[in-house]
């Protein structure tokens, strides 16, 4: 194991003011602490005091984050608003992923529990998992992220997801779109149950019988999104209109408008679900329900440390962040086309 002394050595200082740097017990310069600092990353050295703190309150010091797929750009943005909260607790995260599948999900609860960190955050497949109930019984406080498992009790951080699926729909009705297609997700996770709550809320409220045949299951990916677009446009009587749930499932509903030698938005408008700072570059640029990925991720970290902290035992909360709809020029006013 690396030493003070290594440390001092690849820093270019004395080992006291290493020694002072670690402890917090004396004024050492920016710049110092910065180079001290660095030579501890770079040697992986830790600090007795750290290694003796976890020793003494039975604690690891770490958490796991359980997402369905981190290259997904929208699961980046809750895993940084976590590590936000939990740098500032001086914890660490373990992020993991999915891939949507309930074995794999159960195997990383598992290792997780093996691990003895502290606490999860979860963004579940929705199945029902006696490996999530499993967390309880071995008292590790756990929160739902983005969805949940609905026969579990335990705190939750979401969006408004059917507020935002409304407005999406909405807009489109206002644009005079009658012939709606919906790109959805796996049928288990609750993201896209209350999606679709807010698409057919919206139809229901102008009148409009909701049609089956426009309701299109996906799986939240980008091959996924493109595939079900394409069933929505060879149909015998198109959508002039498609809301897609997902940020991946919006490029590859845009990948298959294209494919089909169709363009966006004069012969399909198309509205999405999740933004990033480069949507707005897209061809044409995409008008979405935008959520706050980072601040769910600091959210539910709260909740976890509240609970790790021993503020709050028994009850459970459920937090819901606003969306907001960015209309931007993927959307045609076909009210007065003959």
């Amino acid at each position: 194991m690396p030493t003070i002394e290594d440390v001092a050595k690849r820093a270019e200082v004395s080992k006291s003011t290493v020694s002072h740097v670690i402890n917090n017990t004396r004024y050492v310069s920016p710049e110092l602490t910065e180079k001290v600092k660095k030579a501890m990353e770079e040697l992986g050295y830790h600090s007795p005091n750290a290694i003796a703190r976890g020793l003494k309150t039975q604690k690891t010091f770490t958490i796991g984050l359980i997402v369905s797929d981190i290259t997904n750009l929208f699961s980046p943005y809750m895993a940084r608003g976590l590590e936000g909260i939990a740098s500032e607790k001086d914890y660490n995260v373990i992020v993991s992923n999915t891939d949507e599948l309930l074995e794999k999900e159960q195997k990383l609860i598992d290792n997780l529990i093996e691990q003895r960190v502290d606490g999860v955050v979860l963004s579940p497949t929705g199945k029902d998992d006696d490996k999530i109930s499993l967390l309880r019984e071995q008292d590790t406080p756990f929160v739902f992220l983005d969805r949940k498992v609905g026969t579990v009790e335990a705190d939750f951080v979401t969006s408004r997801n059917e507020k935002g699926a409304y407005k999406a729909t909405e807009l489109l009705l206002k644009n005079g779109h009658e012939r709606i297609g919906v790109i959805l997700g796996p049928e288990s996770i609750t993201t896209s149950k209350n999606r679709l709550r807010g698409y057919k809320r919206a139809l229901q409220g102008a009148g409009i019988e909701v049609d089956s045949d426009l309701v299109v299951e996906g799986d939240y990916k980008l091959k996924g999104g493109q595939e079900a677009a394409e069933q929505l446009l060879e149909h015998e009587r198109p959508p002039t209109a498609i809301f897609s749930t997902n940020l991946m499932s919006n490029l590859g509903a845009l990948k298959a408008i294209k494919n089909m030698g169709m363009r966006c938005p004069e012969d399909v408008s198309l509205v999405g679900f999740d933004d990033v700072p480069w949507v707005e570059t897209l061809q044409p640029p995409l008008t979405v329900v935008s959520q706050k990925p980072y601040e769910m991720g600091y959210e539910a970290g709260k909740l976890l440390f509240e609970r790790l902290s021993g503020e709050r035992r028994d009850d459970y909360r459920t937090i819901k962040l606003e969306t907001e709809l960015r209309v931007r020029e993927s959307v045609r006013n076909i009210s007065h086309d003959s």
